[in-house]
Parts: structure tokens; C-alpha cells; sequence
């Protein structure tokens, strides 16, 4: 696969978190083209009041698309907070997860909301009959992202690459839906997205902090890590001293029969 440049990618970068200063950070980087958050980020993050943070954010990003998730686990409650976060502001788009935490699927409320002109996140999907489900249950509706998490795929051992391909050629019928590659594990899965024709990446900064390495020549990479591989061993006093009856390595190997 032969590495393009950053302003080569046709794949939308979406930086995925929720601590305010980094998404601001990355408000001001034009090839983010949209960002995502969750209850989990904003837990870690230490945010306390979901709708006031959300709406302070909106404040600063107007002209991007946001994901914002509901909260709710059951289907009506589900429903009344997806009009609740839609009515944000324009460019929100509300994650709806694929099933409740029953395993109940949500396709009839993700059919309701997004014919009705919602603009929807489905997420949490992995399997590949919930995006055929997913696909259908979109068709025809407002403008929506499917999130499969890929990474998760990824870490049950299983390749996500087939499954994305197949989710690419199941998502055409479904109108005016992007496929999303969610929870990258690596900055390569931005070009493994790229590839495979995908429409978006999330990435969190751990990530991004890695795009300037784009490109970079592997021997000065490679000279770059002896360097840090000796400087931490000097700033860390490390030594191996020579004991005072040491026998050199050669000779104690000197005269063995090889069998």
C-alpha cells in the first residue's frame, strides 16, 4: 500500500473525545472534518453536565458534524432524547446504539427518527447482519453515519478489512448513508480506510498525535529510537558493571563439542 500524503486522503477524519481544549485544538485544524463523543470519553474526561458541555461545544463548532449520543435504554425514552439532542443545532447528528443493552435492536426507532429527519450516528455495530438491518432501516431517510467499530472487530482476533468491504457494498442502497470506520487501534487504519473507499475514520488523539509521522524516512525513525532507547537508559543511571572475576563470554563457550 503506497502511503499518501495527508492532504491526499479522500477518507473524512472525525477526531473522537470530549475534553473541550483538544477539540477546540482540533476545531482550528481544517483537515478534521468532524468529531464524536460518547458517554465512556466524556466520563474520562471528567465531564459532569452532558447537555451543557455539548451545547458549549456547539458554541464553538457550528459548521462540522458532532455525534452526540442518548442515554436512555429504553426505546421511548430513546426516542424523546434523540429530538432533544437533535434540536442542539443544525450539524448535530444523534448516535443511536444498534440494540439496548437487551440486545433489543433498534431498528424501528432508527427507521421513525431518520424518516422522520433526524440525522443519526448508529453505532456500536459490528456484526454484518446488523448493517444490512441498519442499511434498511436508514433508506430513504435524512442524511446518517453507520459506525462500525472496527477495532473492536480487530480485537477479537478477526480482520475488519472483509467486513468493511462488505458493509461498503451493503451501504449503497441505503441512500444518503456514510459508512464510518469507528475505534481505529492505529494510524495505518486511516489508510486501510482510504483503500477500502471508506467515507469516514474516528480517531482520538493518541492518533492524531501520530499524523506528522506520515511519510517519515524509516532509517532516521529507526536512528530516532536507538537515541531514545540510550538517552533513557543515561537519564535513568543504568550500568552494568564488570564483576571482578568475570569470565568473557567466548571463553566459557571455548572447546564445546557442537552435537
Amino acid at each position: 500500500m503506497k502511503t499518501k500524503s495527508l492532504t491526499d486522503l479522500q477518507v473524512k477524519i472525525f477526531a473522537d473525545g470530549a475534553d473541550k481544549a483538544t477539540i477546540l485544538e482540533y476545531a482550528r485544524r481544517p483537515y478534521i472534518k468532524g468529531f464524536t463523543t460518547n458517554p465512556t470519553l466524556m466520563r474520562k474526561a471528567g465531564v459532569k453536565d452532558y447537555e451543557a458541555f455539548a451545547l458549549d461545544v456547539l458554541q464553538h463548532i457550528p459548521d462540522r458534524p458532532i455525534s452526540f449520543e442518548v442515554l436512555a435504554d429504553d426505546e421511548v425514552e430513546m426516542e424523546r432524547q434523540a429530538w432533544q439532542i437533535a434540536g442542539w443545532a443544525e450539524n448535530v447528528y444523534v448516535k443511536i446504539p444498534v440494540t439496548n443493552t437487551r440486545g433489543e435492536p433498534m431498528y424501528d426507532l432508527i427507521h421513525r427518527l431518520s424518516a422522520d429527519g433526524a440525522r443519526l450516528n448508529v453505532t456500536a455495530v459490528l456484526a454484518l447482519d446488523h448493517v444490512g438491518r441498519v442499511c434498511q432501516a436508514l433508506r430513504g431517510g435524512a442524511p446518517s453515519y453507520l459506525s462500525i467499530f472496527a477495532g473492536r472487530i480487530a480485537d477479537t482476533g478477526r480482520d475488519p478489512i472483509p467486513v468493511m468491504r462488505t458493509a461498503l457494498e451493503m451501504i449503497g442502497d441505503a441512500g444518503d448513508t456514510e459508512l464510518m470506520w469507528a475505534s481505529p487501534r492505529e494510524l495505518l487504519n486511516i489508510f486501510q480506510a482510504e483503500e477500502l473507499g471508506c467515507h469516514v475514520i474516528t480517531a482520538t488523539r493518541d492518533i492524531l498525535d501520530k499524523l506528522p509521522l506520515i511519510g517519515k524516512d524509516l532509517h532516521e525513525f529507526s536512528l530516532e529510537t536507538v537515541l531514545m532507547f540510550y538517552n533513557d537508559a543515561v537519564k535513568s543511571g543504568y550500568s552494568l558493571q564488570p564483576a571482578a572475576e568475570a569470565v568473557p563470554v567466548g571463553a566459557r563457550y571455548a572447546g564445546r563439542s557442537r552435537r
